[in-house]
């Protein structure tokens, strides 16, 4: 595209920009920390997910300090339910780092930005334009897709390798006198018009720049590999109970899911039962003979990369004093105090089944302790 097209693309884009973008609560500030912490949750999560998460959020850690020496678990709670929660603990981290470092201001450099924990090319471009207005193009899954249809580009969008022909052409395209909102502008057109499907090209702002639509091509892109099949594993958890309370440990602070709670559990091997995998995974994981009581419920869910299917036991505490092996911590918990600890979705699928099947028990053995004394 010559430099006369793409200033009329910028004009027009950005016109339509001022107009019909949504009023979400990021965009009401400039503030480095809040843009920072919008960014972090948009990854690989749609808007509309994430506006009440980001509101909550800021209202419990209104600025970085607060959120640097706030514990890990409170964080991991907050964050509860967002999903990829490597975010959150980068997020954490990268706190502590800038208030010990930067006297709690995120950096204007960006080669200092990227060095910090959890912060790549995207969020260190978008953070470098929206919150410091530095000449930084934001390439994410909707500009990707702008770009291929725009430049009608024939590159895979989800191949890694494609990844320097899109940079190249969204840093073509940017707006240099105001690159955050030029930035946002892309990102909104991929959003609410050149969708994945359907895309309203009748509606858009520069579709007289777009080499998709004046082709009459806009359906073949953007190109696409096509996806493996998504592996499946079959899971045995179980629920201890010892007395009033349940037990629950603590996933080690890296990898998937970390630093999050969770029962007891893991993969049934091709040779036994969902039940003998529950009692021999807890023996394994904390080094407790239990026996199981009755099966509580099978769930399934999805991760980004695999899929579960989860049998979930009611098991009693025998014999044996907890030693874990693989977990970092653990708690006896009543089930009062389980909304205190941040737990894994795949869980919270179950915990209101077994907090109304452990209450309805509960209270069978008092009316049964009743009649004894009676």
């Amino acid at each position: 595209m010559k430099k006369h097209r793409i200033r009329h693309f910028q004009k027009q884009l950005m016109n339509w920009y001022a107009i019909c973008h949504r009023p979400l609560p990021w965009r009401k500030t400039s503030d480095p920390y809040l843009v920072w912490v919008s960014e972090v949750m948009l990854q690989q999560t749609q808007v509309k997910t994430v506006v009440p998460y980001y509101q909550k959020f800021v209202r419990r850690f209104p600025d970085i300090h607060l959120l640097a020496k706030t514990d890990l678990e409170d964080v991991l709670k907050t964050w509860e339910g967002l999903g990829y929660y490597a975010r959150a603990r980068n997020l954490h981290k990268a706190s502590g780092i800038i208030v010990k470092k930067y006297g709690g201001v995120l950096p204007d450099d960006f080669q200092l930005l990227r060095k910090l924990p959890g912060i790549g090319e995207y969020i260190a471009s978008a953070v470098s334009s929206i919150a410091f207005g530095q000449p930084f193009a934001v390439v994410d899954g909707n500009v990707k897709r702008v770009l291929a249809r725009l430049n009608a580009i024939d590159l895979p969008v989800n191949r890694s390798t494609s990844n320097t022909v899109f940079k190249g052409s969204a840093d073509r395209l940017l707006a240099r006198n105001d690159p955050g909102e030029f930035n946002q502008a892309m990102m909104e057109l991929g959003a609410l018009v050149c969708t994945p499907k359907r895309p309203d090209c009748g509606n858009c702002p520069v579709k007289r720049s777009c080499e998709a639509f004046r082709s009459n091509a806009v359906d073949h892109y953007p190109k696409r590999v096509k996806a493996t099949r998504t592996p499946q594993f079959h899971i045995a958890t179980g629920v201890v109970c010892k007395g009033q309370k349940v037990l629950i440990t603590r996933r080690k602070l890296e990898g998937l899911l970390g630093g999050l709670w969770e029962f007891p559990g893991g993969k049934i091997r091709k040779d036994e039962t969902a039940e003998t995998a529950c009692i021999r995974e807890i023996k394994e994981e904390v080094s407790l003979k239990v026996k199981t009581d009755e099966h509580l419920t099978r769930i399934r869910h999805a991760y980004t990369h695999f899929k579960i299917v989860m049998d979930v036991f009611l098991c009693s505490y025998v014999a044996g004093r907890i030693r874990l092996n693989g977990p970092i911590d653990f708690q006896w918990i009543r089930t009062a105090q389980i909304d205190d600890y941040p737990f894994p979705g795949a869980n919270h699928k179950f915990i209101p089944l077994l907090i109304d099947r452990l209450r309805k028990s509960a209270g069978s053995q008092v009316n049964v302790e009743k009649r004894l004394y009676k």
